[in-house]
């Protein structure tokens, strides 16, 4: 990794002086980029994502879906994290109810979760080049904050022939530069879930060519779900030097993350009489989890010494980035432009993943009645708190229910470079070409360790650890299913070292045929090569016959599997955009592309046969109309993936690990309508709309399941994407506009967390208040109120429990992850 680092960073720093894409992205300033997206929600703006060619292309004159967010709008907003960013662009469905890391991004019937099929960008480059690698997200390694100027984000089109994994789309961040003078600010965030957080920056220009700017955040909090302890604590700091004279530029951004985040999971969930999804008794599923005191700290059995699990890590992301950004003439027509990062990071993710169907006590002890024989003497089962040994009966937790708990701990140090150069060109042959000729490489090398052990959970808030111990006829304890709680020491185990190596080629053409009409083409081969190796398993006994808990350890066997694999594939798009006018036209557009494996499905499987290139077919045709008082996209859109692998993974309770998943190859196909509109008929009133219909359904999806029967799922809806979501947005504009005021409609229709429909996540509405203004030139207050009725909405079912089929479909109680309850944030900016 060192020599290719070395070689590829002096490609880059060789190549030019400069910033590509990234000095011309921020290179417009803010005041004027505001007045211009006045029309048409930025008609003007300058865009820079999903595209290869130099010059400058007006939003309105693409040839794809692309949504932009101005600083303002950020900052009216105030996301708490990428993913909440994304959810203010249509087409994307967002589960953003894990937190500020691991959430699932899915767009225009995308079958794969994470950000494994839409790419997050900073500055025009990929934060991660597969941005789904196991169970590293890619928004696990991004922090969003003050220092972010403004986003753009591109559906579908031409995105993953410019960037890598990213047929879905790409969502790039762009930041603030100094050479753009954005001046000072400080500000303070307290929200009322013990959130205080201050972020600042500085940025000025240093004589005519070259700025320099700082900034970051810094926060704790308890969390938005009551953890019990201090849940969020860390920020980031950034530091960009960038030179730019017109002709060539360059810029160095350094970024640093140590911060920690807690990943939520599914709560408990029940039914009231008329079949409504309600709270179980003694839990509040918009406030409470099962992780807590009991969890906070504890040693898990190992081989050797037992494993510290410290749950107050959460997601602990510590990270240092540097990027590299050039851009240099060569002659009057032809420019290099380079993008290079490198990325050093150690990320640990530990949290508490319920698993298994949430249980009456009774039935429960009478599912475990055949331990009784591992304990001679043994006539009954009891249930106790394993901190004060009191006794555990139907009635103590005021809801008698228990649910099993896996402590979940994944280390992922990983040590990536990306590099992105290519050569574009502006000639007039029948109309002005602007051409673009490039290549990526990518290189990463990471470790995966991953452990755990199941536990035994009451249900409540901060769930506390249940024993259960066998007792003979004369109420003495004789032996213990459990120890300390947990019911089974090393239920998962891992211990993976892995390297990836990916290179892409790419070109395309801009053509401007006549004023009106302009085609685009373009095409990439990419290539990526994995090697590694997992380590074999076996399971071994502690030796404390007093208890089962240790019986079954999965530790490693002392032998390894290698991994060499090697897969490559080509795509291509084709638009066409025609202008009626500046602000009315249409496009059409057509791309046949791809998805190639990623390393992380040889963590827990190297010797797996299903992966190959997933071919991906798109079409869109879209309308873009935009005046004074009326704005509107409207984008038709199709795509089919076909050869999918999925996966089913189920938790066994009985033998508290996962079964031999399932793998069924199976095309999924989407029909959809995207639509994004603006009305403001007087200055102080205005209404924005977005709208996303799509028809996601599963094809040939067959298989004879473990029973021998013949399973069809042929025509289902895809997993936890809704049908219709809509985000309404009525806003005033008072004070000659020093007072922004927005209510947030949101609006999802029923999705399903199995692929086979048979348990329903139901259709939910939620409201949002936004609120900012300027008390003077200088001082500016912001309120943010999320979930204001405190509405129970469900993002996810219960993963571990199938995704297939659930396991808990039909069961009175089940476990989902809902959507925070109301929260509220109120922040102080000053502006120098």
């Amino acid at each position: 990794m060192k020599k290719q680092l070395f070689a590829v960073s002096a490609i880059s720093l060789a190549a030019a002086l400069a910033v590509p894409a990234f000095a011309q992205e921020a290179s417009q300033p803010q005041d004027e980029a505001a007045s211009e997206g006045q029309r048409g929600g930025g008609f003007d703006e300058i865009i820079v994502t999903g595209r290869g060619g130099g010059t400058e292309l007006r939003k309105a004159e693409a040839s794809y879906a692309i949504t932009t967010l101005s600083d303002e709008a950020l900052r009216v907003t105030n996301p708490v994290s990428a993913a909440e960013t994304f959810k203010l662009v249509p087409g994307f469905w967002v589960e953003s109810s894990g937190g500020e890391g691991s959430n699932n991004v899915r767009a225009r019937g995308i079958p794969t979760d994470g950000y494994s099929s839409v790419a997050l960008q900073e500055n025009g480059i990929s934060v991660q080049y597969d941005g789904g690698l196991g169970y590293l997200n890619a928004d696990q390694s991004f922090r969003f904050d003050e220092t972010i100027a403004r986003v753009e984000a591109v559906r579908g089109g031409p995105a993953s022939i410019y960037a890598p994994n990213a047929p879905g789309g790409v969502v790039n961040f762009i930041t603030r530069k100094g050479s753009d003078n954005p001046g000072g600010l400080v500000k303070y965030t307290w929200g009322d879930f013990g959130l205080n957080r201050v972020d600042a920056y500085y940025g000025t220009s240093l004589g005519d060519n070259w700025g320099v700017f700082i900034g970051g955040f810094y926060r704790e909090s308890d969390g938005m779900r009551d953890m019990g302890f201090k849940a969020e604590k860390g920020g980031q700091v950034r530091g960009t030097i960038d030179y730019d004279d017109g002709r060539n530029s360059f810029a160095v951004d350094v970024k640093h993350i140590d911060d920690k985040v807690p990943f939520y999971l599914p709560v408990p969930l029940t039914y009231d009489e008329d079949g409504d999804i309600v709270d179980v008794p003694g839990f509040d599923s918009r406030s409470d989890t099962l992780a807590g005191g009991d969890t906070r700290r504890v040693d898990i059995l190992n081989v050797g010494q037992p494993y510290d699990f410290d749950l107050s890590e959460g997601t602990h992301t510590q990270l240092t980035q540097v990027t590299l950004t050039g851009s240099m003439a060569l002659g009057d027509v032809v420019r290099l432009e380079s993008k290079t990062r490198y990325k050093d990071a150690d990320i640990l993710r530990n949290a508490v993943f319920p698993t298994g169907n949430v249980t009456p006590l009774d039935d429960y002890l009478a599912s475990l009645s055949g331990a009784l024989a591992a304990f001679p003497g043994a006539t009954q089962l009891q249930a106790r708190y394993n901190s004060d040994g009191e006794v555990l009966t139907s009635a103590t937790n005021g809801n008698g229910l228990v649910v099993g708990g896996n402590l979940l701990s994944v280390s992922v140090p990983i040590e990536e470079i990306i590099s992105d150069n290519r050569l574009v060109a502006e000639v007039e042959a029948g109309g002005i070409h602007n051409l673009a000729l490039g290549m990526t490489y990518g290189s990463a090398d990471y470790r995966f360790d991953r452990y755990m052990g199941t536990t035994l959970l009451d249900v409540q808030g901060n769930a506390r650890f249940v024993d259960v111990v066998a007792l003979d006829a004369n109420g003495d304890v004789v032996g213990s299913v459990t120890d300390n709680g947990f019911l089974r020491y090393g239920s998962i185990y891992d211990n993976v070292s892995m390297g990836t190596e990916n290179l892409a080629i790419y070109g395309g053409d801009e053509w401007q045929v006549t004023p009106e009409l302009r085609i685009d083409a373009a095409a990439r081969w990419e290539r990526t090569s994995i090697n590694g190796v997992v380590a074999q398993k076996t399971t071994v006994s502690l030796g404390d016959d007093s208890t089962l808990a240790d019986d079954n350890v999965l530790t490693g066997s002392g032998a390894y599997t290698s991994v060499d694999q090697s897969f490559d594939d080509w795509g291509w798009t084709v638009g066409v955009n025609y202008q009626f006018s500046r602000y009315a036209g249409v496009f059409a557009r057509y791309t046949d592309t791809f998805r190639l494996p990623s390393a992380g499905e040889y963590n827990g499987n190297p010797t797996r046969t299903d992966q190959r290139s997933v071919p991906i077919k798109m079409a869109e045709l879209g309308f873009k109309y935009g005046s004074d008082v009326f704005n509107l996209f409207a984008t038709g859109f199709y795509s089919k993936f076909e050869g999918v692998s999925f996966t089913n993974y189920r938790f066994n309770e009985e033998t508290n690990q996962y079964d031999d998943p399932q793998i069924v190859i199976a095309d999924t196909e989407t029909w959809g309508v995207e639509l994004e509109a603006l009305v403001k008929p007087v200055e102080f009133f205005d209404f924005a709309l977005q709208a996303t219909w799509q028809d996601p359904q599963y094809k040939g999806f067959t298989y004879t399941d473990q029973g021998g029967n013949v399973v069809d799922y042929d025509g289902n809806q895809l997993i936890r994407v809704p049908k219709l979501a809509l985000r309404a947005v009525p806003g005033v504009n008072l004070f000659d506009g020093r007072l922004r005021a927005e209510l947030e409609v949101e609006h999802y229709t029923k999705r399903y967390p199995d692929i086979a429909n048979n348990q329903t996540l139901p259709s939910y509405t939620q409201l949002n208040i936004n609120a900012r203004g300027e008390v003077t030139e200088n001082i500016v207050l912001g309120l943010n109120i999320m979930n204001l009725t405190d509405e129970l909405g469900l993002t996810e079912g219960n993963p571990r429990a199938g995704s297939f089929d659930a396991g808990d479909a039909n069961s009175e109680y089940f476990l989902a992850r809902p959507v925070f309850g109301r929260t509220v944030r109120a922040s102080l900016s000053f502006r120098f």
